[in-house]
């Protein structure tokens, strides 16, 4: 079953998001904030304590006809394997973005609609849908911030696509037409669509799940074309399709096109293995920040 998110922005901001702008905010404040947002997401995580000891993984989500959307399963992989959930509402504040960046111990860009082509340089295809105009203006701004900042990141399908443009890459805006249909990488269901993935041999992400091919759940019909400087690629699908990236820097950044996050019951296994993994990584980010 699929769970949803859904928070409409107007009562969001009045009750959070104007708290971010009141002045001299300091960081342990923000988490504190954020950490209450959590709390009404997920009343069982009420002790104190335990919101102390996780580290705070932000998410950004979906944005339509006024409304935050997010599936629920980015927020049970992040808590599941020790993290703290945190769900970033869409802002055009470039204080609330500083204040993300700061506040955060690692982010999941999710998936989502196409990215507008004109920021790439390229007519739309028929098929693109781009993306809400709000979500858009906020993540260009907030995926290159946070990735400059050099903590933890991992996008996921939209997420890969929008880290790889925001540094000068480029899209093939529809697989079918461009590539052909061997790999079938979208069957408008969410659950259902496996193909396999072949790994590069010696990279983070071989190396985290412990193979050399995977079955991914796939629901995009978009791909990655020009690859920016800051990225290698690091697994394609067998009809060369761009599957995964990784920052070039060795920080930890980690880039898919699939979705671990809804890999629960098909392969717990691999999901687990890469969110434990940015959890970790997050915790060391953790472990450095002072407290105000």
């Amino acid at each position: 079953m699929l769970y949803w998110i859904s928070f409409t922005v107007a009562f969001y901001q009045a009750s959070v998001l104007e708290c971010l702008q009141i002045s001299q905010v300091g960081e342990y404040t923000m988490k504190r904030l954020a950490i209450l947002f959590v709390l009404l997401l997920c009343p069982g995580l009420c002790s104190s304590a335990f919101a102390e000891t996780r580290p705070l993984i932000g998410i950004t989500p979906s944005f339509a006809s006024n409304s935050i959307q997010l599936n629920y399963d980015y927020v049970a992989a992040i808590n599941e394997n020790g993290g703290l959930a945190i769900v970033l509402p869409p802002t055009t504040s470039d204080e609330i973005i500083e204040n993300y960046v700061k506040m955060l111990d690692a982010a999941v860009f999710s998936g989502g609609p196409d990215i507008p082509p004109e920021f790439y340089g390229q007519l739309p295809h028929p098929t693109t849908q781009p993306m809400e105009s709000l979500r858009f203006d906020f993540e260009k701004r907030f995926i290159k911030a946070f990735i400059d900042s050099g903590k933890p990141v991992f996008g996921i399908c939209l997420g890969m696509q929008f880290s790889n443009t925001v540094y000068g890459g480029s899209m093939l805006q529809d697989i079918p037409s461009a590539v052909g249909n061997d790999v079938r990488h979208r069957n408008g269901e969410m659950y259902t669509n496996f193909h396999q993935v072949g790994l590069a041999r010696g990279s983070r992400l071989a190396s985290i799940l412990d193979r050399s091919t995977v079955s991914v759940i796939s629901r995009h019909h978009q791909a990655l074309a020009r690859i920016a400087e800051p990225f290698v690629v690091v697994a394609r699908s067998s009809d060369g399709v761009v599957e995964a990236i990784e920052k070039r820097d060795g920080t930890f950044g980690l880039f898919v096109q699939w979705h671990p996050e809804s890999l629960k019951d098909a392969d717990p296994d691999h999901r687990n293995r890469l969110f434990s993994a940015l959890v970790q990584a997050s915790r060391a980010v953790k472990e450095t920040k002072p407290r105000n």
